[in-house]
């Protein structure tokens, strides 16, 4: 990527794309497409999978979210597909963070310590 003279990456560089979806930013294709894979790196962490439950900026319902799964993007997704499933809900996975719609933070510790992850509850 270009940089200018203030060290900052160009404003140029396409991110999104209405026809493809997200784009990778270093060989501009998308990302289901990418072959720099520079996206399918596995997160750096502590092992540890935490789950929570949050309300702040959903309009007070209540989204369970698992963070720190040390899966690629591919894992990930499949992932949070079972989780979904097994509660019965929607949700998505952004950021390296599975959403599950709905308060199903015992049920989805069940499941990931059945899958053998290492899971601790977090927040209150």
């Amino acid at each position: 990527m270009k940089k200018n003279g203030s060290g900052l990456a160009s404003l140029g560089a396409l991110v999104y794309s209405t026809d493809a979806g997200r784009m990778c930013p270093n060989c501009r294709q998308p990302v289901a497409q990418c072959s720099c894979k520079a996206q399918a790196a596995v997160p750096q962490g502590d092992g540890v999978v935490r789950v929570s439950r949050e309300t702040k900026g959903r309009g007070g319902k209540a989204v369970t979210l698992v963070k720190g799964v040390l899966l690629d993007a591919a894992g990930l997704a499949e992932l949070g597909k079972k989780l979904k499933n097994a509660c019965g809900s929607g949700g998505t996975v952004k950021d390296g963070v599975i959403e599950v719609q709905g308060d199903h933070c015992d049920r989805v510790v069940e499941l990931l310590k059945a899958q053998g992850h290492t899971v601790k509850r977090a927040g209150g």
